[in-house]
């Protein structure tokens, strides 16, 4: 009999899954930028429908559905079963929550709930790093690492899906409770006998600053480009921005496939993280390694001095400066600040490329770093071996001439330039960090190693830096911070997208805006500041922008100013020439970003 017992006790009891809430995630001023909120939903269970077709019509009628969301509600229906809810529409109003509950005795099996929803309370702010959840796929289920979570199994439950909600998965969604509930032969719930309480996921805390990020992704609209802004003490990401964005609540809602593919087919990528994506031609931005590369080894006096005459020929080649008419003798930090070709093209004959491989290793090139964000580029910090491997060739000369100004096979992403920026600035192996370690204080900093570079190296190449944003000859003079106390150091690039063909210069295509906007050189701009302390390192890159001096370079500028400053900067921090034109800029400006006290009101993290 006891035999018996304990079958037909394990045949009338059954434990039922509870989700629990998921942990919420905070900015590094402690502002909520993913949490939970209580929103009302319709959900039907089909076997309580008496006729469900008529229950579907006057659901549609009610809650306005359209054919694609009742398609989608027929095939939940036929792959779950019968005594399952279904979810009929998430999010609906308490407008649309009435019309439901005043109809209800017509409506056999539908029940209106109040549930715990994901909500992104800025937008596009946050949506490549921060991510989004969304329904579980088959994908997902096929994906999961070990033992299959049976939470995953739950209806409508959502996982991360990219960005810090997907890598932080297992530690945001908390620990599942359990009801114990009785239940008929067809498994039907008769009653609840007993529930433990689910944990709610822990909250964390990321480096980004709600407000910084806010101004960079508006500051950014109408481009197709990337910016970070990292701290060059601790490796902080204090903003990270990929423009466009897109909202992240229209994925935990269930994006229309209108919409979805208005942002797949959008030619400037909006769903691209190009931060830490997108791999790109460094351009002149890696003269710098270079040159401190030849200090180090020795190879280059500083005071040295090489003729530029616009071009320089190597084996039967031309290697031309984009000064077509020469620097003529220049010095290394005249060539930083002028940005010239030739004489880089002599550093690399010097040192070659074995020297140059290894000083863009060690300030960052070429690396993934450990960051909880999707899809993150390798870029490429091309070697003997790399191309040995790759193409089953010899590296060549004319190779080391092109990667010299960081052009051929060298490819770096704006995270890997914003962390090579952050090692020259502080002299330190910082490495870029996007989420807040729990228990650390606010003073604290991890553990970065030092670079191991001359103190007197640095300070030259800082000092050529210096000069191309505050000389009246640097290639990024026209982006200068006026006030002294803020000014930056910066080194603008172009990186090569198309050359223009003979057959294009002879149809009169004579410079780059004459191209589609596909075929146009990228822009980029890599800067620290304040130049006597630094602490913010900023990159910029515009894809297909032209020049970084005219594109990158003055949005670069207006980000550290806000950085430093902590909001707006006032119109004196410009140049006296471009205050009435800055007045304007900074006018539409404040009509778009957050005001400070607009934000919303959130609780400490815990």
């Amino acid at each position: 009999s006891a035999e018996y017992f304990l079958l037909a006790e394990e045949n009338r009891i059954s434990l039922r899954l509870v989700a629990p809430v998921r942990g919420r995630i905070f900015d590094r001023t402690g502002k909520i930028v993913a949490d939970n909120e209580q929103t009302f939903r319709v959900a039907l269970i089909p076997e309580e429908a008496r006729d469900l077709e008529t229950v579907l019509v006057n659901l549609s009628t009610l809650l306005d559905l359209g054919g694609e969301s009742l398609a989608k509600i027929r095939d939940q229906i036929d792959r779950a079963p019968g005594f399952v809810p279904i979810t009929v529409k998430d999010r609906i109003t308490w407008e649309e929550l009435s019309i439901v509950a005043l109809n209800t005795p017509a409506l056999p099996g539908v029940h209106p709930e109040m549930v715990l929803s994901r909500v992104y309370p800025f937008g596009p702010d946050f949506a490549h790093q921060v991510g989004y959840v969304g329904p579980v796929s088959d994908k997902d289920l096929v994906a999961d690492v070990g033992e299959l979570d049976p939470i995953l199994r739950l209806p409508d439950y959502q996982i991360g899906k990219i960005g810090i909600e997907r890598s932080n998965e297992s530690f945001l969604r908390g620990i599942p409770g359990i009801r114990r509930v009785e239940v008929n032969a067809g498994g039907r719930t008769m009653r609840e006998l007993a529930l433990q309480a689910p944990a709610a996921g822990p909250d964390m805390q990321i480096t980004l600053d709600h407000h910084l990020q806010n101004f960079m992704r508006v500051r950014l609209e109408g481009q197709s480009a990337a910016a970070i802004v990292m701290d060059v003490k601790n490796g902080d990401l204090l903003g990270c921005t990929s423009a466009p964005s897109f909202d992240p609540n229209l994925f935990v809602r269930g994006i229309s496939s209108h919409d979805y593919n208005i942002l797949r087919e959008n030619e400037y990528r909006p769903l691209s993280d190009k931060s830490v994506q997108g791999a790109y031609p460094p351009g002149s931005t890696i003269k710098m390694a270079n040159a401190l590369a030849a200090l180090e080894a020795g190879l280059m006096d500083p005071d040295e001095t090489v003729l530029c005459g616009g071009y320089i020929e190597i084996s039967g080649r031309r290697f031309h400066c984009w000064k077509r008419g020469g620097h003529g003798r220049i010095d290394m930090t005249g060539a930083l600040r002028e940005s010239c070709d030739v004489y880089f093209y002599e550093v690399a004959q010097r040192i070659g490329i074995d020297a140059m491989f290894a000083m863009n290793d060690r300030l960052g090139l070429g690396r993934k770093y450990d960051l909880p964000l999707s899809g993150l580029a390798h870029g490429n910090n091309p070697s003997r071996a790399w191309k040995r491997e790759r193409f089953g060739e010899d590296w060549l000369i004319g190779d080391t001439i092109n990667a010299s100004i960081g052009q051929g096979f060298t490819l770096a992403s704006p995270i890997q330039l914003a962390t090579m920026t952050a090692r020259i600035a502080s002299g330190r192996a910082v490495l870029p960090r996007l989420v807040r370690p729990f228990g650390r204080t606010k003073t604290e900093t991890p553990a970065s190693g030092v670079l191991g570079l001359r103190d007197e190296a640095l300070a030259l190449v800082r000092q050529g830096m210096f000069q191309v944003s505050n000389d009246k000859r640097g290639t990024a003079y026209a982006s200068r911070i006026a006030d002294p106390a803020m000014s930056m150091a910066g080194k603008t690039g172009t990186s090569q997208v198309f050359s223009i063909s003979k057959a294009e210069r002879a149809a009169g295509v004579r410079s780059q805006s004459e191209l589609p906007w596909n075929r146009r050189d990228h822009a980029p701009f890599v800067a620290f500041a304040p130049v006597e302390a630094p602490r913010y390192a900023v990159t910029v890159v515009v894809e297909h922008g032209g020049g970084g001096s005219k594109v990158a370079a003055p949005i670069a500028r207006d980000i550290l100013l806000f950085a430093q400053i902590g909001g707006l900067p006032p119109a004196d921090a410009y140049p006296s020439s471009q205050r009435t034109q800055v007045q304007d800029e900074l006018a539409v400006l404040s009509k778009r970003i957050l005001r400070p006290d607009s934000t919303p009101s959130m609780t400490s993290p815990t």
